[in-house]
């Protein structure tokens, strides 16, 4: 679509933005309000997200760079610029990280008897221990590769362990190599938990790479190991599908995943204490330069840390678990079917339960009215109780329609996995659209019922903000709406249809879709809040979701601003727009909540001269989910229904004062001035959602998979 130009000041630059919010979560990792095990673990969320961000932003950026595109973005930045930003922003964050847990972390959890002695420390019972231990699981598996013409440089795995060597002397063939490369065979444990009777301390772990560097002299018999230097390499992760001239899309996004680890290098880590002459040899390697090297003053991947909170038995150190709760129709009526026609129910996870949803499934199962069960798959995990109720379902000859979105980020071999398996049982699987990513969240099951005239089919459908992922739907916010409302289930109908079938884009009363209405419906209920304030009446607007970085839309929210309409924004992650400028954006305020749970439901509120609309999303103000994706925003139009999502999706958020950051006109974020002693907004939710049950009988069948015990 044509766009027209923009004012660069009106925006912020949305790489920084992915760092501002990482920056956000490190500060729980130092927030002394959190369980310490809690606080590693954010640590190590910090680290996964960053791996992420240079597999995908930063490989993208350097790509551009190599191509030589000098397009700006919004923000009126090159990509040259943004790079050189990003680099310094993401050195001081790394910085940052490791100060903490070597100066706050370490020495917290030392006093709590979880210690990681290194390798100086070492007793002589945990040195024999480990040896035996280096002697028995790692040498026999371990392949040191010396560097000479008959021995290049090796292919290194993406964010693999590997050790480059500085040797001296001669080997058995009378070579004289001064290097050599030792990679750690990823089905190695990165942390080895030491046990009881040498330990020392109540949890004792000790890293693989202290282990293989205590012992490297072992791999090079005769020769003198002078230096051992820990490094590890991010590459480009992302999938390249050349969709206009493939002609199966599994088979080539099976293809392209073998490259993927293997795509270009991004980001050399190395050990602190790494000369620089090494440092430089593996720069040189893979062609990266001095911005892409991190030092880092400990273990150069510290997301397997995460496993530390699993093997630690201390609760007193963890959140304190709980029970999601039911929606109270449910808690009433044993019947699905009988509760959805008495009206629709709406589900706020993780505080209430995703077993509803699971048992509307399983129930369609072995239900012989139940004719058809249609589902789109974005994620949802290797091990997916949904997945396998899919399958049986069509093996008991079900019409069972699955639409699987193969390019899925980091998901791709999981859903080829499900797409096969759904094949073979019978399912109808298709990949929806090409050049279109399938990110909508439906559920739709078809059930001959007894009706007044006599046999009618009536639907019931699922509409949701997040995945169907068991164990996400424990730890992410989002919204799900169960109905069996007609007019709305006939919409998803129409929307699997479109999916599955060919033809043209029909109209829809109450579904906006993407890429075909969703951008200019929410354009117009923007534009429709300005009118209404331009004529003096009251005017809002509140939303929430993950990013906000739609050019347009930003411009129609600053022009809401200027016309009186109060503008309250939720946004997770990375925000494009500028809030509080004189003259541009002054009623216009956005704030952050990060805490225990990953903020993820997409909640959009208009005023609507009175009328209150609320809608729940899969989709985010971005781009790629307006115009690239086919994504789905839902009504919510039981009263009070529609008050619950506006009362728990966005007004408890505004009032937040615990886990609230306030946003700035230059991209800075601040904690909100904390008002007593106040629960966060999370833990309120929790209070308030999370007391019903299930009625024993159902609570036996349905808890274990569901995730009803204890998160």
């Amino acid at each position: 679509m044509t766009r027209k130009a923009l004012p660069p000041s009106h925006f912020l630059n949305r790489e920084l933005g992915v760092l501002a919010f990482n920056r956000r979560v490190l500060a729980l990792a130092a927030d002394d309000a959190v369980p310490l095990l809690e606080r590693l673990r954010f640590l190590t969320i910090v680290s996964s997200n960053l791996d992420e961000f240079f597999e995908i932003r930063v490989a993208g950026l350097k790509e551009q760079i190599r191509l030589g595109v000098k397009v700006a973005g919004p923000d009126g930045r090159s990509p040259a610029e943004v790079f050189e930003a990003v680099s310094a922003e993401a050195h001081a964050l790394v910085a940052e990280q490791y100060r903490l847990l070597n100066e706050v972390l370490l020495p917290a959890l030392a006093r709590e008897g979880i210690v990681f002695p290194r390798r100086e420390q070492w007793t002589e019972a945990q040195r024999a221990w480990l040896r035996d231990y280096f002697e028995r699981e790692l040498l026999p598996v371990l392949t040191p590769i010396g560097l000479d013409p008959a021995h290049p440089f090796p292919r290194v795995y993406n964010k693999s362990l590997n050790f480059a060597i500085e040797l001296a002397g001669r080997d058995a063939f009378g070579r004289k190599s001064r290097h050599a490369i030792v990679q750690a065979p990823r089905a190695l444990p990165r942390l080895i938990r030491l046990p009881a009777e040498v330990a020392g301390a109540p949890f004792a772990f000790v890293f693989l790479s202290s282990i293989l560097h205590a012992h490297m002299d072992e791999l090079f018999a005769g020769m003198e190991v002078k230096g051992c230097h820990q490094f590890r390499v991010t590459r480009n992760s992302d999938l390249f599908v050349d969709e206009e001239e493939i002609k199966n899309l599994r088979l080539a996004v099976q293809s392209e995943l073998l490259h993927r680890h293997f795509g270009d290098a991004v980001r050399l880590e190395v050990a602190e204490s790494c000369p620089a002459e090494v440092a430089d040899f593996l720069l040189q390697q893979f062609n990266l330069g001095a911005l892409d090297l991190y030092r880092v003053d400990g273990p150069v991947n510290l997301y397997r840390l995460r496993e530390v909170p699993e093997q630690v038995e201390r609760p007193d150190l963890l959140y304190p678990p709980f029970r999601p709760g039911l929606p109270e129709p449910l808690a009433r009526e044993r019947d699905i079917y009988a509760a959805l026609r008495s009206g629709d129910i709406l589900l706020h996870h993780p505080y209430q339960s995703f077993a509803p949803v699971v048992e509307l499934m399983r129930t369609a199962v072995t239900d012989s009215r139940v004719i058809a069960i249609k589902q789109t798959v974005y994620r949802t995990g290797t091990d997916s109780e949904l997945m396998e109720i899919l399958i049986e379902a069509a093996r008991r000859g079900k019409e069972v329609t699955v639409v699987v979105e193969l390019m899925a980020r980091f998901d791709e071999e999981a859903n080829i996995g499900w797409a096969a398996r759904l094949e073979e049982a019978g399912a109808h699987v298709v990949y929806g659209v090409v050049g279109h990513k399938t990110h909508a969240k439906m559920a739709l099951v078809v059930r001959r019922e007894e009706g007044p005239s006599g046999p009618v089919l009536r639907r019931y459908a699922h509409l949701a903000t997040g995945n169907y992922h068991l164990r996400t739907a424990r730890q992410y916010t989002d919204f799900g709406l169960l109905t069996a409302h007609e007019e709305i289930t006939a919409e998803v109908s129409e929307v699997f249809k479109q999916l599955t079938g060919l033809g043209r884009a029909s109209r829809m009363k109450h579904l906006w879709m993407s890429p075909f209405t969703l951008h200019r419906r929410l354009v117009a209920a923007v534009r429709n809040e300005a009118r209404i304030a331009k004529e003096g009446r009251p005017a809002r607007i509140a939303a929430k979701m993950n990013a906000l970085l739609e050019p347009e839309l930003i411009e129609e929210l600053y022009a809401a601003s200027q016309a009186g309409v109060q503008v309250d924004l939720v946004v997770r992650g990375a925000c494009a727009l500028r809030p509080g400028v004189p003259g541009l954006s002054d009623n216009i305020r956005v704030r952050s909540v990060v805490g225990r749970f990953l903020e993820h439901a997409r909640v959009f509120f208009f005023a609507n001269d009175g009328a209150e609309d609320v809608y729940l999303a899969s989709a985010d103000w971005m781009d790629r989910n307006f115009f690239r994706r086919i994504e789905i925003a839902f009504p919510v139009l039981d009263p009070a229904l529609k008050a619950r999502v506006v009362r728990e999706g966005l007004e408890a958020y505004l009032e937040d004062s615990a886990q609230s950051w306030l946003m700035n006109a230059e991209g800075g974020y601040e904690r909100a001035p904390r008002r007593g002693r106040a629960r966060g907004v999370q833990e309120e939710l929790l209070a308030r959602l999370g007391t019903l049950d299930w009625p024993r009988e159902r609570r036996l069948e349905a808890g274990e998979m569901a995730g009803m015990a204890n998160a």
